[in-house]
């Protein structure tokens, strides 16, 4: 007997690859994309092409065939990433606003740790996944966030000059003539507008310094209309503001700033949630001010935002610095919430490549990298659909039966139910 909550949970995930399957275009494309998802979704330590089509396939006499026949639906088969993308954010927004309001939309990247130098995007770079510089490729997310639920909804590459400006690599990659150059901020701007563009519910954008610190990519979220709490760099400057909010006094640097309102006692404690061992506390200081930089200012730069200061018990310095152009009417405990929730994106990412391989990936080309993220974009936003729409602690999930033609399918989700299902993301 399967329990009735494995049976819905079982027919919502047929009812969801239906409506990928739609989007794919036709039954070959609809019936690889299921084993491939199931494969992620599935127990096992590696989720790259051929594990996925071994464990899949009972027949090992047919594993090679199937083997090819994913590989080319990950490498070579046309259909959109936009598309698909965009269904699964749909579906999984839906569940969340069930409960909660998008809150933000979260920025940040990741790295892939590579060991070899042919898989596109790969060189020897910074990637805070490992902390240090390393071989890898690095991924460019956006996530939205309620109160509770986390959810990434679209990914860029970021493609080193050195890819984008040899020959050699582009022809082996297959990169389209269109795409050049971007940095980190550009290519998050990029989907940015996209998500504006296709309705996505708007939130504050949350970005580390390594984007906020770029006065383009702060003024194109506000010319979106999108409010931003953004880490910027010790070097900003800034003119502080008077009650009347003019500026008053000179550029500052906000180290310097900083360090001076350390000196008058001007940093507060502010406790902004409950850790899973203890509370999460600092100090801060909150000033009114607008960005101060050579040249005439435009529209935006003259805009009164807060400068918001952490610094953290213990240390000599400050932690974290950052722009917010959030109302001046919110307290000082909602804004430091609000900036807080961009942690949260650390455990998102470990859940993804943990239990869905994001990272697994060990293709060279470009199609091949955003096909494979586009597939467990989707397998997120169905387990973070089931959590929300299934009591906790939910018995092990069922796989779906495949489509007509399919082979046999993975084992199971039990392992990804019982981590995901049953665990909120965590700060």
């Amino acid at each position: 007997m399967i329990p009735h909550s494995d049976l819905a949970a079982q027919q919502r995930l047929q009812d969801f690859f239906g409506q990928v399957g739609g989007v794919l275009g036709n039954d070959g494309r609809r019936a690889a994309f299921a084993i491939y998802a199931l494969g992620l979704l599935g127990d096992g330590d590696r989720k790259s092409i051929e594990p996925i089509a071994a464990r899949a396939c009972a027949d090992p006499e047919k594993m090679d065939a199937l083997h090819q026949r994913l590989l080319h639906f990950t490498t070579d088969s046309n259909w959109s990433d936009r598309a698909v993308r965009l269904l699964s954010a749909e579906y999984v927004i839906s569940a969340m606003m069930e409960r909660e309001l998008i809150e933000t939309w979260i920025i940040d990247d990741t790295g892939f740790l590579k060991q070899g130098t042919h898989s596109v995007g790969v060189q020897r770079q910074y990637t805070g996944s490992a902390g240090k510089v390393t071989n890898c490729q690095v991924g460019v997310s956006l996530s939205v966030t309620t109160h509770t639920e986390h959810a990434p909804i679209d990914f860029e590459l970021y493609l080193p000059k050195s890819w984008t400006e040899s020959p050699e690599r582009r022809r082996e990659a297959r990169i389209p003539d269109e795409v050049q150059f971007k940095t980190k901020p550009e290519l998050a701007l990029e989907m940015i507008r996209r998500a504006v563009a296709n309705g996505v519910p708007p939130g504050t954008v949350l970005a580390d310094a390594a984007y906020g610190t770029s006065r383009d990519f702060r003024h194109g979220v506000r010319s979106l209309g999108l409010e931003y709490a953004m880490g910027v760099d010790p070097q900003t400057t800034v003119c502080l503001l008077d009650e009347q909010e003019l500026p008053h006094g000179d550029a500052v640097g906000v180290r310097k700033l900083a360090l001076d309102l350390h000196k008058k006692g001007a940093f507060r404690r502010c406790t902004w949630r409950e850790g899973t061992k203890s509370k999460l506390t600092a100090k801060f200081a909150f000033r009114r001010v607008i960005p101060a930089h050579a040249g005439r200012p435009t529209r935006q730069e003259r805009e009164p935002i807060w400068l918001i200061i952490e610094w953290r018990d213990g240390e000599s310095e400050p932690a974290n610095y950052f722009l917010s152009s959030l109302p001046r009417s919110m307290t000082t405990k909602a804004l430091v919430r609000v900036i807080m929730q961009r942690w949260r994106t650390e455990r998102v990412y470990e859940d993804f490549k943990g239990e869905l391989g994001l990272d697994h990936f060990e293709g060279r080309r470009l199609q091949g990298w955003n096909h494979h993220v586009s597939v467990a974009i989707c397998c997120y936003a169905y387990i973070i659909a089931e959590r929300l729409r299934t009591p906790l602690f939910l018995p092990a999930l069922r796989v779906a039966t495949p489509p007509p033609g399919a082979p046999p399918a993975p084992s199971g989700i039990s392992r990804t139910a019982s981590s995901l299902l049953a665990s909120p993301s965590r700060e």
